[in-house]
């Protein structure tokens, strides 16, 4: 079993990702938002037993589930590489304006140094690339001691925590 870390800890993974094409198993599964709009029925049962993640593309925006974001127990946000910020919109507006309670996880691309970043945009999971320390991982979200900008776990800008 892999490793992620959740809630700024390192954990093992309970979720297993499965292709378009491979068969549904038993236990937590995350399947891609085409498929789930495919099989929507199929998968009605363990959406509502709590084992249904779905995963979010980059260029797929978080308003493609909006009114279902909370029917998902984990929606994980593809980042395919490094450089490519779209994740951070979608974790934003699935936090903020879609309300969304449950694991938001960063998948793909993960680095150590965006860890803070994905945490202030309502990430709480991330799974890290491959070769990637999660030990050292761990201290990223201590990189700032206090962040001048707003953050979906408090929203208020440093002028204003005075």
């Amino acid at each position: 079993m892999t490793q992620i870390i959740k809630d700024k800890s390192i954990i093992e993974n309970e979720w297993t990702t499965v292709a378009d094409d491979a068969s549904i198993p038993a236990g937590k599964v995350i399947v891609s938002l085409d498929r789930w709009n495919k099989e929507h029925e199929a998968l009605s049962a363990k959406r509502d037993a709590g084992e249904l993640g779905i995963q979010l593309r980059s260029e797929q925006t978080a308003d493609l589930i909006a009114d279902q974001a909370n029917d998902f127990a984990l929606i994980a946000v593809e980042f395919p590489k490094f450089a490519d910020g779209r994740g951070y919109s979608a974790a934003r507006l699935l936090r903020e304006r879609f309300g969304f309670k449950g694991e938001l996880r960063a998948v793909g691309d993960v680095l150590h140094d965006q860890l803070f970043f994905m945490d202030r945009c309502g990430f709480n999971a991330m799974d890290m690339r491959q070769d990637q320390d999660l030990a050292l991982a761990e201290q990223a979200f201590k990189t700032f001691s206090e962040p001048y900008q707003a953050g979906v776990s408090d929203p208020r800008p440093l002028y204003r925590r005075r």
